[in-house]
Order: structure tokens, then C-alpha cells, then sequence
């Protein structure tokens, strides 16, 4: 007789597989979120009681499996291969004129690009069983636990095939993409800068749970191997795909005539702003598995298809208002409020307006109309006026500051405007925001809401009175239970450990960032031998030049500054910081690293390349001797090409420093 309990737990698993299927990939839910939120809780909970009746395919590794330190590799026994970017229709039809001459009556399929990241998931005898990133193309990330968590991914097909893979595109909705980053201000988090971006970090996380909270999707596009069924055109494999539970890219159709496609590409365009995902183009395949095999491939790319971009997406708003905030360092920034428009697949309302000359060119008013875009498809910007209330002057700047009411100077030369109130509250809130911030200190709970929080109750003044609180001078401010007040003070506590380097980019040293303050901190060992250094001797350091030695020079000139340092000193801080034993193996060596690794991030690779003896350096120049360059890589490759400096993989830098030892 077999156990009621299985019975039970196989019961709720085709269930809640039921019904999230109709919900994530139908669109078409037949029991509220409560209820499908009953069965699942009360799957989990039988599972966790019972582990021998754990499995892969239950619908509960979609809220996260257990934590992984390290991604291993996976190789791509079919290439996952990029396309040929092309930009205009004039382009397209030089396309089909060379498919033309080596095959006859091509049709083509033509598909919304996605704008995510490339995996493959591969299944055996109907069951996932690898989910990993392209990387380079021939070897990605095994991220299959992540990939699980993905509610619109089958764990397994209907049909038993010995093996099936398939590609897709992991991306976030817009949707989800807001939240998190509401989530990520809210907490003081650097936020992601698009969806994309969002997509490729979540999905890389090294905790499954974090990933699950993202609330990632996927399309998937393309057979990579299959066994067990023949396919024949690249449409029928995606019906066929659908017909297995996968969800397949959106709105594909197929045409036997270039002008229909372009017809198709520029409806494509002219929705994109409307999709519930970003989109960066349109995808134009030969739809013929055959006439694919004639037409082959180049080292690069595919004969057989191509990948229109569209231009940058410009919308017309109208200005309502400027607002000023003041930075940290003093720095008075105007920023454009205008009528939200959706540029590239998210919401804007705000572009920074940068300084008082930038209005002027404009000849800038609120009331006007403007043009706005976003630089890049990431950050929003102001292109021109399109109307102009000839009655109304430009904006001018404010003559004092906004949050303390000090006269605002502008030094000579410079083009920004700046508050001289060392004691001004906006830029006091705005050190302790960053000194508590991911780079710097990294305080979990100590976000901007937190940090406004604390100054305006007049509890922090300085970053040293953070570490003079206790969980009862916070409990009972809003937000702060009892259990979060202890959890925060911990927090606090715990980065007294934190190295110099993060401790001197966190006290907000004028043009100091983060790779200038580990070269500081590298160079001198402790705070008080940086405290105590002439400019002549920091301007020694690789990187460094007068101006930014200078501005260490005066920053600890300061006797506030200094009086800051020996309090932080006596609250118990570590003011130190070891230099790893460079091996030696890339002594003298300078290093640019660009595009995304198959199973590094760029902090590790140059972790790797600093232990090692190298430089890593942020623009290539002739001086540079090795290109790091993954998947995406962009202008410094470009760059790197022209000048004929060699350019290298992720593998060849782990045999250049023997695997790494910093990994």
C-alpha cells in the first residue's frame, strides 16, 4: 500500500504545476493567489517533513533550492553563437540578397529581440537538468537551481525525449524590474540600471532564494539539440516548443517577402514601449532548417540571420519643474521634472540637467517642451527644447542653498555650483547614505530612508555616531520593531571590520572613489599613514595625479576630518588594510577588463589580476596589455582591435595566474 502522504505530496504537486501554468504562462488563472498560495505552503511544509520524498521537478525549487558558492562551468557542446547587429533597412536587404544567391524562396521568421540574457536549458528523458548562461559562447555558468525558480520554466516535458535544448532569454518584466528597484533605494542599494542588467544579476546570484524574490521570466526561441523528433523549420520547432509547456518568444510570424518584414519590424517598433519587457530590436531568421545548413556560418556569426537594432527611443514631455538637491560634497545639481513618458520599456519623469551652463545652452524654462531619451537605453536625458515660452527667461539656479540657506559659490574654472555649509543637513544626510552604502561601509538596513531617518531624529551627525547607537535610542521609530533595531545595531557593529579601503572611500574624500581609495589604502597601510602623507608622495601611486593627491592632502588638513578619523579609531574601526603578495606572474602588466565573464565578475577577475602583480585600468590606451573581454563586450574591444592590443578570455587569465587564487 503505498504512503498517503506521497499520495498527498504527488497530489499538491500536479496542482500547484496546474494551476501555475495557467496563471504564469496562459494568463488565465482559475483559483486566487491565496488559494494557490494554501497548496503550495502546504506542499512545502509536507516535503520538509518528509525529505525521502524529495524531488527535482517539484514545483517547490521555484522559491529556491539551497545556497551555492560558486558557479561551475558548463560546456556548450552547440555554440551558443551572437548575431549580426544591423541598423538600417538598406542593411536587411543586403541581407536577403545574399541569402538569395545561395538558396531559393527563403522564407523568414521574424521575432521581438528580447533584451535579457542568453541561456540554455537542457533536459533528459523529459526532466531539467542543466540551466546555464551562454558566457563566451562555448562554456557559461551552471545557474540550474536559479533557473528552477523560474516559474514559467517546465521541469519537466510531457514527452520522455533522451535529450532536448533549448534556448531562451531570461529576462525581467518591467514590472518586476520597478520593484526591485524601489527596493534597492529604499535599502540604500546601488540600483540595477535596466532591466536587463536587473535580469543578469539576479539570475547570478549565489543564494537560489534571492533569485526567486526577483521575479524573473524567460522566452525561449530556438532548438539547440533534440533527440528522439525531427524538426524541419525553425516555426514549427517553436510550435512544438509551445505544445511541450515552454513559453516561447511572442508575436513571431513568417514571411517570403523582405518588404512584409520590414513592414513587421517597424510595427515591431512602434509597439515596443507598449510590451510588458524591454525589447532592444527585431530578429530576422531563415526559417528553413535546411536552407540554414547551406547557408552555414562565419567565426562569428550566422549567415541565416540577423538582428535589427532600433535607434534610441525619443519621446517629447513637458518640463514641470526644476528641483535642486545638494550632494555630499557640497555640489548643487538641478534635475528636470517633467510629464512621465516611457522610454525603453520603464517610466521616467527626472533627468539630471548637470549645471547652470547646461540650462543656458538650452535656454531652458519650466513650461517648455522638451525631447528626452535615454543615453544608452539606461539613463534619461534631455536632448533639446521642441517649444519655447519666448516670455519666460531660462531657469536660473538658486543663490543660496536649499536645504541650509548658505550663499552657493562657484569656484573659477569650475562649472558646478556648491555649498560652502560643511554642516549643511543635505549633505550630511547624503555622507552618512553613502558612507553606510554597498561600496563603502555596507550597513544591511541602513538605507536612505534609514539614514533621513536618523539625522532628522538627531541621532547621527557623523558617521562615528553611528557606532555610538544602541537598539533603544531605535525602537519605536518608525520601521524599527524591536528585532530590526538589534539587527541594524549588529549590522553596524559588524563593519568595524571592514577594510581601509572601504573606510576611506566611505568618508567621501573629494574625487576619491572606490579603485582610488584600495590604491590609497594598498600604497599606505593604515589611516594614519594616509593622514600623514604629503601630495608629492600620493601622487607617486600609478593612477594618481596632482590634483586628486592634493585633494587627499587637504581633505585630512581638515582638523574636523582628522578629529572624525580618531573617533572612528577609538570606536574600534579597523584602520589598516594588507597588501596581497603580488606572485609576480603579471607583474608590470595593465589590464582593461570589458564585457561580462562566463564565471567571474570584473571585481573578482581584478582581485585576481592585483594578486598576481598587474594593474587593472578603467580605458584602454597604448599603454594598456591586455584586453579582459566577455560576452557583450563593447567600445573597448572596438578600441583595443584598433590599436592592436591583444585581447584575451577569462581561461587564458586563469592560466596566465595558474587558476587564480583569488577566486
Amino acid at each position: 500500500m503505498r504512503d498517503p502522504i506521497l499520495e498527498e505530496i504527488e497530489s499538491l504537486r500536479a496542482q500547484v504545476e496546474y494551476h501555475a501554468n495557467r496563471y504564469y504562462n496562459l494568463d488565465d488563472p482559475e483559483i486566487s493567489d491565496f488559494e494557490y498560495d494554501r497548496l503550495l505552503h502546504r506542499l512545502i511544509d509536507l516535503e520538509e517533513a518528509n525529505p525521502q520524498y524529495d524531488s527535482p521537478t517539484s514545483p517547490t525549487r521555484r522559491v529556491g533550492g539551497s545556497a551555492s558558492n560558486t558557479f561551475a562551468q558548463v560546456e556548450h557542446r552547440v555554440q551558443m553563437g551572437s548575431l549580426q547587429d544591423i541598423f538600417s533597412f538598406e542593411e536587411l536587404r543586403d541581407f536577403d540578397r545574399r541569402v538569395r544567391e545561395t538558396v531559393e524562396a527563403p522564407s523568414y521568421v521574424v521575432e521581438p529581440k528580447i533584451d535579457g540574457l542568453s541561456v540554455s536549458l537542457e533536459y533528459r528523458d523529459g526532466v531539467l537538468t542543466v540551466g546555464s548562461t551562454r558566457g563566451n559562447g562555448f562554456v557559461g555558468e551552471d545557474v540550474t537551481e536559479n533557473i528552477r525558480t523560474i516559474r514559467s520554466v517546465p521541469l519537466q516535458i510531457p514527452e520522455k525525449l533522451p535529450l532536448l535544448e533549448v534556448r531562451g532569454e531570461v529576462y525581467m518584466p518591467v514590472q518586476s524590474f520597478e520593484k526591485v528597484v524601489e527596493a534597492q533605494e529604499l535599502e540604500g542599494e546601488k540600483p540595477f540600471k535596466n532591466p536587463r542588467n536587473a535580469a543578469a544579476g539576479s539570475l547570478r546570484q549565489k543564494n537560489p532564494k534571492i533569485t526567486a524574490k526577483r521575479g524573473l521570466d524567460i522566452f525561449v526561441f530556438n532548438v539547440q539539440q533534440i533527440e528522439g523528433r525531427e524538426l524541419s523549420s525553425h516555426s514549427e520547432s517553436l510550435e512544438y516548443l509551445a505544445s511541450l509547456g515552454f513559453k516561447v518568444v511572442p508575436e513571431y510570424k513568417a514571411y517570403g517577402d523582405m518588404e512584409e518584414v520590414i513592414r513587421d519590424i517597424e510595427a515591431i517598433g512602434e509597439k515596443r514601449g507598449d510590451y510588458p519587457f524591454n525589447i532592444d530590436g527585431a530578429v530576422v531568421k531563415v526559417n528553413d532548417f535546411a536552407q540554414r545548413e547551406l547557408l552555414g556560418s562565419t567565426a562569428k556569426f550566422p549567415r541565416w540571420a540577423v538582428a535589427y537594432k532600433y535607434p534610441p527611443e525619443e519621446k517629447e514631455t513637458r518640463l514641470l519643474d526644476i528641483q535642486v538637491q545638494v550632494g555630499r560634497t557640497g555640489a548643487v545639481t538641478p534635475t528636470a521634472i517633467f510629464e512621465p513618458i516611457t522610454l525603453a520599456g520603464t517610466t521616467v519623469s527626472r533627468a539630471v540637467l548637470h549645471n547652470q551652463d547646461f540650462i543656458n545652452e538650452m535656454g531652458l524654462a519650466i513650461g517648455d517642451k522638451i525631447l528626452v531619451r535615454k543615453a544608452g537605453e539606461i539613463i534619461p536625458e534631455v536632448l533639446a527644447v521642441t517649444w519655447h515660452d519666448p516670455d519666460k527667461p531660462s531657469y536660473r539656479l538658486p543663490d543660496r542653498c536649499p536645504s541650509c540657506g548658505a550663499a552657493l559659490v562657484r569656484e573659477e574654472g569650475a562649472a558646478a555650483v556648491r555649498c560652502p555649509n560643511i554642516s549643511c543637513p543635505a549633505q550630511l544626510v547624503r555622507s552618512i547614505i553613502h558612507f553606510c552604502s554597498r561600496g563603502a561601509m555596507d550597513i544591511d538596513g541602513m538605507g536612505e530612508a534609514a539614514c533621513q531617518l536618523l539625522v532628522d531624529q538627531s541621532l547621527v551627525s557623523t558617521p562615528a555616531d553611528l557606532y555610538r547607537l544602541a537598539p533603544e535610542q531605535l525602537i519605536g521609530l518608525p520601521g524599527f520593531a524591536r528585532k530590526k533595531a538589534e539587527k541594524v545595531v549588529g549590522a553596524i557593529q559588524d563593519s568595524k571590520k571592514r577594510e581601509l579601503s572601504r573606510l576611506l572611500f566611505g568618508l567621501g574624500l573629494p574625487g576619491i572613489g572606490e579603485k582610488a581609495a584600495k590604491l590609497l589604502a594598498q600604497r599606505f597601510g593604515s589611516l594614519e599613514a594616509v593622514e600623514n602623507a604629503g601630495w608629492e608622495e600620493i601622487a607617486q601611486i600609478d593612477g594618481f595625479g596632482e590634483i586628486m593627491a592634493r585633494s587627499v592632502q587637504d581633505y585630512f588638513r581638515e582638523e574636523h576630518n582628522r578629529n572624525l578619523c580618531r573617533e572612528l579609531q577609538e570606536l574600534g574601526l579597523n584602520t589598516t588594510e594588507a597588501r596581497p603578495e603580488a606572485s609576480g606572474e603579471l607583474e608590470g602588466l595593465t589590464f582593461v577588463l570589458t564585457g561580462t565573464l562566463p564565471t567571474l565578475t570584473r571585481s573578482e577577475a581584478a582581485a585576481i589580476i592585483e594578486a598576481h602583480g598587474g594593474k587593472t585600468a578603467s580605458s584602454v590606451s597604448k599603454k594598456t596589455s591586455y584586453v579582459l573581454a566577455g560576452e557583450d563586450a563593447g567600445s573597448k574591444l572596438t578600441k583595443a582591435n584598433q590599436l592592436g592590443i591583444p585581447v584575451i578570455a577569462e581561461e587564458d587569465l586563469l592560466k596566465m595566474t595558474k587558476g587564480g587564487t583569488e577566486r
